[in-house]
C-alpha cells in the first residue's frame, strides 16, 4: 500500500518536525555540520592533531607524516554515503532484491506442495501466511525503527501467502499461464512507473496524493467488506462482489475494479520512489533500507495480486 513501510517513520515524513527527530539517530539534518561516524570514511588531516586553540594534542608528534603521505592522504576520494553509512539508492535496491527473494523461495514451495499432491499443506501454509504477514505487516508499517528480523519475517509469511494462491488459481482452477501473465504484468508496471517516475513525467504532489488516499481507503473499504462476504459465504462467488455482472464500458466490474487498483498500486510506487529519494537527500542511517525495502515489496505485491485477480475474472467469464 502506498507509503506502507514509511507511515510512522520520521526519517522519511514530509513534516519538519518529525524529520527533526533524525538527530537522535546521528542523520544528517541540513543547516548542519556533517561529521562521519567514527571509522567510517574519515580522512586524516593536519588539524587532527590539534585542539582547540590551536594547542597540540596529547601524543601529538610535528612532522611525523611525510609530505608523501599527506599528498596520498589528501588526494583519496571523498567518502560517500555507503562510507558514512548513510541510505543509499544502492542499500535500497540490494535489500529489496532479497526480500523479493525469499518472498520468491515461499511462494515455489507452495507451488511444489501443490504439484507434489500436497494440498492441504499447501493451504494451511497459505492461511498461516496470510495471517502472520497481516500482523507483521502492521506491526513493520507503524514501528518508528526498521527491524530487519521482522520485516524479513513479513517477506517470507508474504510468500507462503501469495505462493498459496497462486497455484489454486494457475493449478486448481486449471488456468494455465496465468501466474507468468501476472508476474510480467507486473514486472511491466513497475518498469513504466519507474520510467514515469525518473523523468518526472508524472510527479508526486500533495494535492493528488491527498486524492491518492481519500480513493484508497474507500478501496480498502470496500475489500475488507469484500472478504468478509467471501469468508462468511454470504457471497459464494470466488470473487465475491467483483464479480457482480455490472459491465462498465463494455468490462466487468471487477476488472474495472481492478484496473482502478492498479492504477493506485503504481502511484503507491511513486510515492515509495519519492520516500526513497527524501531518505537519501536527507542523508538517513542506512538501517532505513530496510524500511524503504519492506514498503516497495508491499506495494509490488499488492500489485501482483491485483492484476491476477483480473486476469482470473477475465479468463473465468470466457
Amino acid at each position: 500500500m502506498a507509503g506502507f513501510g514509511f507511515s510512522n517513520s520520521p526519517a522519511f515524513s514530509r513534516d519538519p518536525k518529525r524529520a527533526a527527530q533524525l538527530q537522535q539517530d546521528g542523520a544528517y539534518v541540513p543547516g548542519q555540520t556533517y561529521a562521519p561516524q567514527q571509522g567510517q570514511g574519515q580522512q586524516p588531516s593536519q588539524q587532527q592533531g590539534f585542539q582547540q586553540h590551536g594547542q597540540p594534542a596529547p601524543g601529538f608528534q610535528p612532522g611525523a607524516a611525510t609530505p608523501e603521505q599527506l599528498g596520498r592522504m589528501y588526494d583519496r576520494p571523498s567518502a560517500t554515503s555507503a562510507d558514512t553509512g548513510r541510505l543509499t539508492y544502492d542499500g535500497v535496491i540490494m535489500k529489496t532484491v532479497a526480500m523479493l527473494a525469499i518472498v520468491a523461495t515461499g511462494f515455489l514451495l507452495q507451488m511444489a506442495l501443490l504439484l507434489t499432491g500436497n494440498g492441504m499443506i499447501m493451504q494451511g501454509l497459505m492461511w498461516v501466511g496470510l495471517i502472520a504477514g497481516l500482523v507483521l505487516g502492521l506491526v513493520n508499517a507503524f514501528k518508528r525503527e526498521p527491524n530487519r528480523a521482522l520485516i524479513l519475517g513479513y517477506a517470507a509469511a508474504q510468500g507462503l501467502a501469495i505462493g498459496g494462491f497462486s497455484a489454486i488459481i494457475e493449478f486448481g482452477m486449471g488456468y494455465d499461464g496465468i501466474v507468468f501473465q501476472a508476474l510480467l504484468a507486473t514486472a511491466c508496471v513497475f518498469a513504466a512507473t519507474l520510467a514515469l517516475y525518473a523523468f518526472r513525467i508524472v510527479r508526486v504532489t500533495p494535492k493528488f496524493t491527498r486524492f491518492f488516499f481519500i480513493v484508497l481507503i474507500g478501496y480498502g473499504l470496500f475489500s475488507l467488506v469484500n472478504f468478509g462476504l467471501m469468508v462468511t459465504g454470504i457471497s459464494p462467488d470466488p470473487w465475491g462482489l467483483r464479480s457482480v455482472e455490472v459491465p462498465i464500458l463494455g468490462l466487468p466490474f471487477g476488472v474495472v475494479l481492478g484496473a482502478l487498483a492498479v492504477l493506485l498500486g503504481a502511484y503507491s510506487l511513486m510515492l515509495d520512489f519519492n520516500n526513497v529519494e527524501i531518505g537519501v537527500q536527507r542523508g538517513v542511517p542506512a538501517k532505513y533500507g530496510w524500511q524503504a525495502a519492506f514498503g516497495i515489496t508491499a506495494t509490488i505485491i499488492w500489485l501482483y495480486v491485483e492484476i491476477l485477480r483480473i486476469l482470473a475474472i477475465l479468463r473465468g467469464n470466457n
